[in-house]
């Protein structure tokens, strides 16, 4: 069972704003009445500026949660748009190899670069959930298939199996104090969608969030970030890629589909879904361009015998369920369950 919890801020340093200080207030409060210890590592909440400015500072927090003997989990505050800045402070004397150990490392979205640092010296990590998005939420408790699978991981240290939610969230328009206790409005939801191939599929699962895999590739947003991704090797080879299963979820910008298309595109110009034993894809915010994705996914893969599941409970659209990267998985398109070997 996990006792404490290390909180980085690996991307943005929005949890140490004074404005969202009451969010943090819950989310402390609820991780402490699962028995579990807190710590922010020593510039976690330092605010937005400063971890913008101080790469070389959430580096240095990471690779102290890993030597820290008495931290269980290393818990990301949220997402963000740039820790691919924190590459040459990682790799470039081999200091995350050097201080990585066997720990629960939990985030998603930008921390999707993070994911693939940690895969790139042989940990296994999960993915799917995070400190301000899903432990602080504003309702009464944090949503039901949020909190199970949570829980689970805090108690048992890994995910048995993953099934749909009943059903889903709209994001929120405000944050502001006033909203808490405010649930969000729900709908019924209608749980995993074969799109193409076999309905049973396995291998280990590994991917994220695609928008940061896009800019892994563009230089859109920061015309360094393929040239440092490139130079430290971070995206996997092809040969990597065979037999997992690709998990792919798409963020809060709501890319178009022409960007959600180019993205899959660069996939499959890196052999990809050559590799692969099959695709999962998350639910898109709000079900914003659902159908256009989907159109994506069949025409950019152009292989109907690969195997492609839609509308996973995971990433960005509320609420979140936990996928363990890098342990056996089973999908079961047609029983509705996606089962780990422990």
């Amino acid at each position: 069972m996990i006792k404490n919890v290390g909180i980085v801020s690996l991307s943005s340093g929005i949890a140490g704003e004074p404005f969202v200080r009451f969010e943090t207030e819950i989310g402390i409060r609820r991780l402490k009445d699962l028995g579990l210890n807190v710590k922010f590592m020593p510039h976690a909440l330092a605010g937005l500026d400063y971890i913008k400015a101080h790469p070389e500072k959430r580096a240095e927090d990471l690779l102290q949660a890993f030597c820290d003997p008495e931290i269980d989990m290393i818990l990301c505050a949220i997402g963000g748009d740039d820790t691919y800045r924190l590459l040459p402070y990682l790799f470039d004397r081999n200091e995350l190899s050097d201080a990585v150990t066997e720990k629960v490392f939990l985030g998603f979205s930008d921390t999707t670069v993070n994911h693939l640092m940690l895969h790139k010296v042989g940990l296994n990590t999960f993915y799917g959930q995070a400190f301000l998005p899903d432990i602080c939420e504003l309702s009464p408790q944090m949503h039901p298939y949020t909190r199970k699978y949570f829980e689970e991981l805090i108690f048992t240290g890994t995910i048995g199996k993953i099934t749909p939610s009943d059903v889903w969230y709209e994001e929120r328009k405000s944050f502001k104090p006033d909203q808490v206790g405010v649930p969000p409005v729900s709908h019924p939801d209608h749980g995993f969608e074969l799109l193409q191939g076999k309905p049973v599929f396995s291998g280990k699962i590994l991917g994220g969030c695609i928008d940061s895999m896009y800019d892994m590739f563009n230089g859109d947003r920061y015309a360094d970030m393929p040239v440092l991704c490139e130079k430290y090797h971070l995206f996997p080879d092809a040969e990597e890629w065979k037999g997992r299963i690709l998990l792919i979820e798409s963020s809060e910008e709501l890319p178009s589909p022409e960007i959600y298309g180019r993205s899959l595109e660069y996939l499959k110009e890196r052999g990809v879904f050559d590799a692969v034993s099959g695709v999962l894809a998350g639910k898109p915010m709000n079900e914003t361009y659902a159908r256009e994705y989907k159109q994506q996914l069949i025409r950019v893969i152009d292989n109907a015998d690969l195997p492609v599941v839609f509308n996973v409970n995971v990433g960005h659209a509320m609420p979140r369920c936990i996928v363990p990267f890098g342990v056996e998985a089973v999908v079961d398109a047609n029983e509705q369950i996606i089962r780990f070997d422990a």
